[in-house]
């Protein structure tokens, strides 16, 4: 195990050229030190922003744009570039996308139908209203943590504060809330071994090539959804389970059984999961830059300003995929139809083109224009102002709490090419 103290900061890293021969997007071992990945996109962007990059079989390669301005074009061009053929790295047949695809795999008017459902209840009028509540749920979550004085920051604050918002969101008691951490880290940590229960590329997985993310606590949520569903069928409530459930979608379209399974499962993970990592690297980021969170404390006034900074530096999913409906040119590459198209978001928000001095983590940074919940695509994040409040209220009430804090060990990292995780952050902390 490598601590951040062995290790060079990302600036130091891409100082020194790593050869385009050495990169390896799909080699998942390349992600688990938080500096190696900066390194093969700062190559790519100067050498080769439109690259192709081979994967082992089954899976037949794909090309990898990692510029900002490449990406927004993928991004908002989705008859040219689907998410109809899934958004992983992994290659499904047509049998699977009928029984996988949840909002995220589809375009056009059942995407924006689907999505229409529960768009409200991630409204700034509905997420305003919730302030009260994030502020006393912080409150909570900190008063528990910080009176141990050396504790895990992901375990204690991280994980903990947005499971409890979704819990809300969902109307499920609280004491599911480890159960709905579990399934998240089994489901998208389908490629680490100490996450999953069967890693996404092992022979045994092909038993569960029909679930998400291929992964059996698929079926686990499946159950709990369902139950949800069936308690809240033909009731009063505006929780995202009996929206779903009770409403009609735009198009007319009623939800089956399999679009309910599908949709609450993406619910269950990406409620809690993205939040949760950019807290982790955005408190790591304080931990690394003291000087900046001394301007916080010294500055309250920055945090709404430092947020943006926190998603662009944290970029807490590495990319989203979509597939070529037809033969087109990108930096001056010849992309076929059917190649797959990978949008590194986490390279463009490094993209010297776009923010001045990239690699320095400032929470005055102007004009943020990051990539972190998509560059406007009918796909941009459903719950961005959700995760932009949550993490504006745990800063603005974290760090006036703050005496001193300090890296206490290890900072050990999912292996995935997909999330940009963080398993554990040991702290020491001071209060005021």
């Amino acid at each position: 195990m490598t601590t951040h103290a062995q290790l060079p900061s990302v600036r130091e890293a891409v100082q020194e050229p790593l050869p385009l021969g050495d990169v390896n997007l799909a080699d998942l071992d390349n992600f688990t030190d938080g500096v190696t990945p900066y390194r093969m996109f700062h190559t790519l962007r100067h050498e080769d922003p439109v690259h192709w990059q081979p994967e082992e079989e089954p899976n037949s390669g794909f090309w990898s744009v990692t510029r900002h301005a490449d990406i927004a074009r993928v991004d908002r061009d989705a008859e040219t570039f689907t998410s109809t053929r899934f958004v992983n790295l992994e290659e499904v047949d047509d049998d699977q996308i009928k029984k996988r695809a949840s909002i995220l795999e589809l375009d056009g008017v059942r995407h924006r139908a689907l999505r229409s459902l529960i768009q409200r209840q991630f409204g700034a009028t509905v997420i305003n209203g919730y302030t009260d509540f994030l502020r006393g749920l912080t409150a909570q979550t900190l008063d528990a943590a910080l009176a141990k004085g050396s504790f895990d920051f992901v375990k204690e604050v991280s994980a903990d504060f947005p499971i409890n918002v979704l819990a809300r969101l969902l109307d499920v008691p609280p004491e599911d809330n480890q159960q709905l951490i579990d399934w998240g880290n089994r489901i998208i940590g389908n490629t680490d071994p100490d996450y999953a229960d069967v890693l996404l590329h092992s022979a045994e997985s092909e038993k569960y090539r029909d679930l998400p993310f291929r992964s059996p606590a698929s079926l686990e949520v499946f159950d709990y959804g369902r139950e949800l569903a069936r308690q809240r069928r033909g009731g009063d409530g505006t929780d995202l389970v009996s929206r779903l459930v009770n409403q009609t979608p735009r198009d007319g379209v009623p939800l089956s059984g399999q679009d309910f399974d599908n949709f609450f499962l993406l619910l269950v993970v990406a409620g809690n999961e993205t939040t949760r990592h950019t807290i982790s690297h955005s408190m790591l980021a304080l931990l690394q830059h003291p000087e900046q969170l001394a301007r916080l404390k010294d500055d309250p006034s920055l945090i709404p300003t430092a947020v943006e900074e926190f998603l662009r530096w944290a970029s807490p999913v590495y990319h989203f995929r979509r597939t070529a409906t037809r033969d087109v040119e990108l930096g001056g590459k010849r992309i076929k139809e059917g190649d797959k198209v990978v949008m590194w978001y986490a390279s463009g928000n490094r993209d010297e083109e776009v923010f001045g001095d990239p690699y320095e983590f400032d929470v005055a940074r102007q004009n943020n224009d990051h990539v972190t919940f998509g560059k406007g695509s009918p796909h941009l994040c459903l719950g961005n102002l959700l995760a932009r409040t949550e993490i504006r209220i745990m800063f603005e009430e974290l760090i006036p709490r703050i005496a001193d804090i300090r890296l206490a060990g290890d900072i050990p990292r999912v292996r995935s090419n997909f999330v940009n995780g963080i398993k554990k952050l040991p702290v020491e902390v001071t209060t005021v």
